[in-house]
C-alpha cells in the first residue's frame, strides 16, 4: 500500500479534514478571482491568545492564493519614532489597494491587549484607542475596504499545553517570545483586556467574531466558511460554506456570561 494510502487508512479524520480544506482553498481560490476582477479590497484581522493557532489558519489561507495580491502583515515592536506618532500611522501603509486581500498576524489591537497588560502604553493611550479605533474603522469600511475581526480563543490548560509543546520543538522555536514567557503568569489580566475590548470595539461596521481553537483543525475549517460565507462571488457553493455556530460565532454578552468565550 502507497505511504499517503496508509497514512489516510490510520487516520481518517486526517483525511476528512485535508479534503474539506482543499475544497475550502479552491473556493478561496474563486474568491480572489473575484476580488481581482472587481478591484475589491479584503482585510482581515487575526487576534487571539498566544498560542492559539493564529499562524497555522493564515498559513492554510493564504496556501493557494496568488502572493502578487496577497499579503500578510505582522509588524514588531515599534521604533522609538513611530511611538510618537499617530498610533494608526504604522498600520495606515499596510491597508489593501484594489484587488489586494491582505491578513494581519495581529493588528493595531496590540493596543488593548499587549500593551496595556504588559506596560507598554499608558491609561489615556489606552482610552484613546478604545475610542478612536471605532471611527477609524467605520472610515476604512465607508471607504470600501471589506474588514473582517476574528479572535482565536482557547482554554487556560490547552494554552499551557501548546507553549509547553513548542518549547520543546526545534522548528518552532522562533515563534518564543518573552510575551509568550508570561502569557499563562497574565492569563486573568488578558481576558479582563479581551472583554474590554469586545465591549468598547464590537460594532455594526466592524463586529467581532469569536473562534473557539481548541481544535485547531475545526477552527480553520469553519473560520474559512464563515469569511467566503459573508462574501460573494462567481462559482460559489454555499453547501460548502456552512461554519458550525460552536465554533465560529459573533461576540455577544450572553456568549461571554455562558461561558462559550474562555475566562
Amino acid at each position: 500500500m502507497p505511504e499517503d494510502r496508509a497514512t489516510s487508512a490510520a487516520n481518517p479524520r486526517s483525511t476528512t479534514y485535508a479534503r474539506a480544506l482543499r475544497e475550502l482553498q479552491i473556493e478561496l481560490v474563486k474568491y480572489q478571482k473575484h476580488l481581482i476582477a472587481h478591484d475589491e479590497r479584503l482585510l482581515l484581522l487575526l487576534e487571539g491568545r498566544d498560542a492559539a493557532g493564529k499562524d497555522g489558519a493564515i498559513k492554510h489561507i493564504v496556501e493557494h492564493l496568488s502572493p502578487r495580491e496577497t499579503r500578510v502583515v505582522a509588524l514588531g515592536k515599534p521604533s522609538d519614532r513611530e511611538t510618537h506618532g499617530w498610533y494608526f500611522q504604522r498600520y495606515v501603509p499596510h491597508l489593501p489597494l484594489a484587488q489586494e486581500f491582505v491578513l494581519f498576524n495581529r493588528s493595531w489591537y496590540n493596543r488593548a491587549g499587549v500593551d496595556p497588560v504588559m506596560g507598554f502604553c499608558d491609561a489615556a493611550q489606552y482610552e484613546e484607542f478604545l475610542d478612536t479605533v471605532p471611527v477609524f474603522e467605520q472610515m476604512l469600511v465607508r471607504s470600501g475596504i471589506r474588514l473582517f475581526k476574528y479572535y482565536l480563543d482557547i482554554e487556560h490548560d490547552e494554552q499551557r499545553r501548546r507553549l509547553q509543546a513548542r518549547r520543546k520543538d526545534p522548528l518552532k522555536q522562533w515563534k518564543l517570545s518573552p510575551i509568550d514567557a508570561v502569557a499563562q503568569q497574565h492569563w486573568k489580566d488578558y481576558s479582563r483586556a479581551r472583554d474590554t475590548m469586545f465591549a468598547r470595539t464590537h460594532t455594526l461596521h466592524a463586529p467581532w467574531y469569536v473562534v473557539r481553537a481548541g481544535d485547531k483543525q475545526a477552527a480553520r475549517l469553519n473560520l474559512i466558511r464563515h469569511l467566503l460565507g459573508h462574501l460573494d462571488y462567481h462559482g460559489k457553493k454555499p453547501e460548502v460554506l456552512l461554519a458550525d455556530p460552536e465554533v465560529v460565532f459573533s461576540y455577544s454578552d450572553e456568549a461571554l456570561r455562558s461561558g462559550r468565550i474562555a475566562a
